[in-house]
């Protein structure tokens, strides 16, 4: 694969071994170039009529010299040997040391290709579009209470080649697809909407495996629902979350907090916690790049670190944080194969891959069945989190309450209120149907694909907000 994508750039080991040593001339400890050539096409339609195709094209490259603590970056929309021996040259002027550091030979590691694309994309539209025609129609026929149905399709198709003084030589072809629905509901006084959608890294073929009808009509389903639902009485009380996207608690009030980002500033709750219990024994945790076509897989990272698993919490002990390179020796930590970007404007750092609790033993109807009192979280919304504390508020799309261990009445404008950190100790009940969803997380290093997941599981205890009873 390295050599494919490197010839469209034409560049040779020998200009990349030139362009370093520049870099590397004055002192630097280690010298990187990063570089992508990416299209983009998104559909957007509102209820059955186009409103926006859009393409585009991203190309450029991204140099990284790196001494001590200090690192200096410069992004060039050109990929020219000149042009990075020029942008090199600027970035060395930062130190003003001997030369130290002498570049490695290069050496592509053999890795297994977990993501394959077959139907990289088709050459119009129109197989999109009768998607969305379907979409739109199964969510308004499900009932007059159905005002608003809009769809997106969303393709990204990015190839990057890095290599580095360490003597990294490596490239990766991402190809993201994927799929949303969106149904609004009115009753004339007020509007409920759900979302629902797939994704993978994957090309075309993804379609052949997923219904974009069936997440319609749950989308259009779960509207209505929501519109003649009750409003959520808060209290202090046990939540049952969905599998699914369910794991954005555990995305965004726990894993965000063990990116190196944070930890490596001294700046998560869970700095100095390795080998230390973090969360109930029932509790086990992975990052993956290497689940094979998941949406945030891939092969190698954007350092060219060949992506892996990644155990972050086993039987409720701390095992590992996400570490890029430069991080690494801050933390004196593994790499883990985690640094990744948007684009090459920006730089890049640790993030999550795929990630999620592992399947428990207990079964979902057991979780309900030993609920006597409590809420259903189907389906979670956003939140904000911050990650130096853990605390979180999360809304809860969809929800139901829980009654006499059955799932009864549908409700509304539920919040999930408390600390990553109290949660993972509260999880008493884990599930064995593991599942993942699909979304885009932004950090520092831009918005990438990162799938969230977890079994469905049951929290003895925690903060729900709400209107009713006020």
């Amino acid at each position: 694969m390295a050599k494919e994508i490197i010839n469209k750039f034409g560049i040779s080991q020998a200009d990349a071994k030139e362009i370093l040593e520049i870099a590397l001339s004055t002192g630097g400890e280690f010298a990187e170039v990063y570089m992508e050539s990416t299209l983009n096409e998104n559909i957007s339609a509102m209820s059955g009529k186009i409103q926006n195709i859009t393409t585009s094209k991203v190309s450029g490259a991204a140099v990284r010299v790196i001494k001590g603590d200090m690192a200096v970056n410069a992004s060039v929309t050109e990929c020219s040997v000149e042009k990075l021996k020029e942008v090199a040259k600027q970035l060395s002027e930062s130190f003003n040391g001997e030369k130290t550091t002498n570049v490695e030979p290069f050496v592509e590691k053999q890795i297994k290709q977990i993501t394959k694309t077959i139907t990289p994309r088709y050459e119009n539209f129109d197989f999109e579009v009768e998607l969305i025609n379907k979409a739109t129609k199964v969510a308004f026929e499900y009932s007059k209470e159905i005002i608003q149905v809009s769809c997106t399709t969303f393709k990204k198709i990015q190839e990057m080649f890095v290599f580095a003084s360490d003597g990294t030589w490596q490239g990766d072809t991402r190809d993201n697809t994927r799929f949303t629905v969106n149904a609004i509901a009115s009753d004339g006084k007020s509007m409920q909407n759900v979302a629902y959608g797939w994704g993978m890294n994957q090309g075309m073929e993804m379609y052949d495996n997923i219904d974009v009808e069936k997440y319609a009509h749950e989308a259009a389903h779960d509207a209505v629902e929501m519109l003649h639902a009750e409003d959520m009485v808060g209290g202090d009380i046990p939540v049952v979350i969905n599998n699914g996207f369910g794991g954005v608690i555990l995305h965004e009030a726990c894993v965000h907090g063990l990116e190196a980002t944070s930890v490596a500033k001294n700046q998560s709750v869970f700095c100095g916690k390795l080998g230390q219990k973090i969360a109930s024994d029932i509790v086990n945790a992975v990052d993956t790049g290497v689940d094979e076509n998941e949406w945030g897989s891939i092969n190698v990272d954007d350092e060219g670190t060949p992506s892996q698993k990644n155990v972050l919490i086993e039987n409720g002990v701390l095992k590992s944080y996400l570490v890029d390179k430069r991080n690494a020796k801050i933390m004196n930590h593994p790499v883990t194969g985690n640094s990744r970007r948007e684009t090459y404007k920006y730089q890049t750092t640790s993030r999550m891959t795929n990630t999620y609790f592992l399947n428990g033993t207990s079964t979902f109807d057991e979780i309900i069945q030993n609920t006597k009192y409590g809420l259903f979280a189907k389906s979670m919304g956003g939140g904000s989190v911050n990650p130096a504390t853990g605390e979180f508020n999360f809304a809860v799309n969809v929800g139901y309450l829980i009654e006499d261990g059955k799932i009864t009445r549908p409700v509304k404008g539920a919040t999930l209120v408390g600390s990553g950190k109290d949660i993972l100790f509260n999880i008493d009940m884990i599930a064995n149907n593991l599942s993942c969803s699909q979304g885009m997380c932004g950090s520092l290093s831009g918005s990438i694909p990162t799938n969230v997941g977890q079994p469905t599981i049951r929290v003895s205890h925690m903060t729900v907000g709400g209107k009713g009873g006020n």
